[in-house]
This record gives C-alpha cells, structure tokens and sequence, in this order.
C-alpha cells in the first residue's frame, strides 16, 4: 500500500513538473489562492460584524458568517479562474501567440469583472453586498494609484509631476481627500443612511446614533440599551 502511494506521488509530481502542464496547472493554483485568501479576509470580517451587528439566534448568525465566507471565496476563486483564463487565451490566440499583450491584464480583469462582481443575484436580482464591498475596495485602492502616478516623474502628467507642484500636490493631497471623505460620509449618514453599505451603516449607527440613547449608569457605559 506504502509503495502504491508512494509510486503515485511520483507519478503526480511528475505531471506536476512537466513544463507542457504548466498553464493548465496555474489554473487550478490561481483558483485555490483565490478561495483561500477570500475565505481568510471574509471569514474574521464577516464573524465580528454579524455577531456585533446582526439580530438573530447563534445558529443563524453560525449561518450567516458561513454563507458570507462561502460567497466571498467562491467570487474570488471564479474571478481568478476566468482572468487567468482569459490572460492565457490572449497569450497563445491574441495578436502574437505566445507573447503577453499590454493589454491582456485589462481585458482579463474586465471579462472577470463582468460575469463575477457585475451581475446581479438571480435570487434577489440585487448586486450582493459582498460583491459591493469588494469593488468598492478595489476601486478606492486604483483611485489612490492612478493619483500616485499622476505626480509620479516620468509617468505622471507633465504639469502636475514637476516640482515644486508635484510636493505641495503629494502633501497635502491625502489630508484633503481623507477630510473631504469623511466630511461626505458624515452627511451621507446624517441624512442619507439609507444610501450607505449596511455594513457601514450599522458600524455608524452603533458609535455615533446608540451614543444619544442612555437613561442611567448601565446603559451608559456597558449596555446601549
């Protein structure tokens, strides 16, 4: 039995690291990666915020982290699936078989970005929160990129990368825009909740709403109500 095992482990390393395998192994690696990572950043994410924040029995919240984590891993797996896929297709069938495209990346990202994170849920016919959270994070993070290289020397707009604009530009950008977006989101909040993810609305309501409601000592500091 011992040899059995040990004569197929051969053979599978084998397969492995045949070079021809190669980008039809990537495949099957980029899509683990994805499930593991997603299951790794939902899985505490989505334990402390429905715990904290949802209403409902332990089973139920149990059910919900558990459907939370599955949704995120999965979305991540099937993304990584369809943009290495995609990479791979303009990589061997594209204008120069064989050579990455400049734009491969791009394409791939969009192909992935449409059938993933751009529809909506045949069950709800809603745009899922997670797949929300999850573009929203990556656009928030391509905003402050672009923002980098548009002051970076060489690469950025030839105005604004000089100096000495481009280090007045580089100082006082990110006080503005962490000012401006917390100047929005508080008046989002105050008077447009509704608009806001629920996640961040039932983390907002919870510090700066449950803060007005106290009627004695116990209330005030170890219970909202």
């Amino acid at each position: 039995m011992a040899s059995t095992l040990q004569a197929l482990k051969v053979a599978l390393d084998q397969v492995v690291q045949n070079p021809a395998n190669h980008d039809l192994l990537s495949l099957v690696k980029t899509m683990r990666n994805g499930a593991v990572y997603g299951t790794k950043v939902r899985f505490p994410h989505a334990l402390v915020m429905i715990v904290l924040f949802r209403s409902g029995t332990f089973r139920q919240k149990v059910e919900l982290v558990l459907r939370a984590t599955r949704h995120h891993a999965s979305n991540l797996a099937r993304f990584a699936m369809i943009y290495k896929l995609s990479t791979l297709a303009l990589k061997h069938y594209g204008p120069t078989p064989g050579k990455e495209g400049p734009y491969d990346s791009f394409l791939g990202g969009l192909v992935g970005g449409y059938f993933i994170f751009g529809t909506r849920s045949k069950r709800t016919g809603r745009i899922s929160s997670i797949n929300q959270q999850i573009v929203i994070y990556i656009f928030a993070r391509v905003a402050l990129a672009l923002a980098r290289l548009a002051v970076k020397p060489g690469t950025g707009f030839p105005v604004v990368s000089a100096e000495p604009l481009r280090s007045k530009i580089s100082h006082y950008a990110w006080p503005a825009f962490a000012s401006l977006s917390w100047g929005m989101v508080m008046l989002l909040f105050r008077y447009h909740p509704e608009e806001l993810q629920s996640s961040l609305r039932g983390s907002m309501t919870y510090i700066y709403k449950d803060c007005d409601e106290f009627s004695d000592l116990r209330t005030l500091l170890w219970h909202n109500k």
